[in-house]
């Protein structure tokens, strides 16, 4: 999953020799914020389209140099590597430089964003937990073998410190839809099952006995 596999190579590039207007039209016609500038062959970084939108159409793009921002990934990197700069810069694109620093091409946000759908399993079956520990409890072996027990295997797990609650959130995906015996083995265990997303078959008769017994204390 390396860069060079999702770029576009067949967008205009912008010199900084080029116009206001020209940058502009282009930001509107692909529906960005930002686009790469280039001296000749050498990538300059990305105008963003609020600092074109203070100056006059016709101003050379030579004059805002100090307001171009040296933002890029390399073609080798890996493609995280362009979802941590497009969240970290709030960027609707990523330019790609070669060992050179030319500018090979760009990624769309909205590429990373299937990119990132495929890589966490969305569009496959299963159930999702999130388990919620102190992180010095996190067991791999533990999780794994606790899934494995009541017949099923993890297909995707991904970990979150949450900075607000200081503990570790575990993702983790299972091959099942149906995940009431899982749910209760985590319990049974003493893991906070935080939230989980599947079929819980034991759901109804809980409700239904509920519901049985605040019709009984009414009679």
């Amino acid at each position: 999953m390396l860069a060079q596999q999702y770029i576009h190579t067949d967008y205009p590039i912008l010199q900084l020799t080029d116009k206001v207007f020209k940058a502009l039209e282009l930001m509107e016609t692909y529906e960005v914020r930002q686009w790469p500038v280039c001296s000749d062959n050498q990538y300059a970084g990305i105008i963003h389209k609020d600092v074109l939108l203070d100056v006059t159409d016709e101003a050379e793009l030579s004059g805002l140099q100090i307001d171009i921002q040296v933002v890029a990934i390399r073609n080798h990197d890996f493609i995280f590597t362009a979802v941590k700069q497009a969240a970290s810069y709030h960027l609707s694109l990523i330019p790609v430089v070669n060992y050179k620093n030319e500018l090979e091409g760009i990624i769309l946000s909205e590429d990373l964003l299937q990119i990132l759908a495929r890589y966490v399993g969305v569009e496959t079956p299963g159930a999702r937990l999130v388990l919620q520990m102190e992180r010095k409890n996190y067991s791999f072996g533990e999780i794994n073998r606790l899934v494995e027990t009541n017949d099923a295997f993890i297909t995707q797990l991904n970990t979150y410190f949450n900075n607000d609650t200081g503990l570790l959130e575990v993702i983790i995906k299972i091959n099942k839809t149906e995940i009431s015996d899982i749910v209760s083995t985590f319990q049974r265990y003493e893991y906070t099952v935080l939230y989980y997303f599947g079929e819980e078959l034991y759901a109804n008769e809980i409700k239904d006995n509920y519901n049985n017994l605040m019709a009984y204390l009414n009679v």
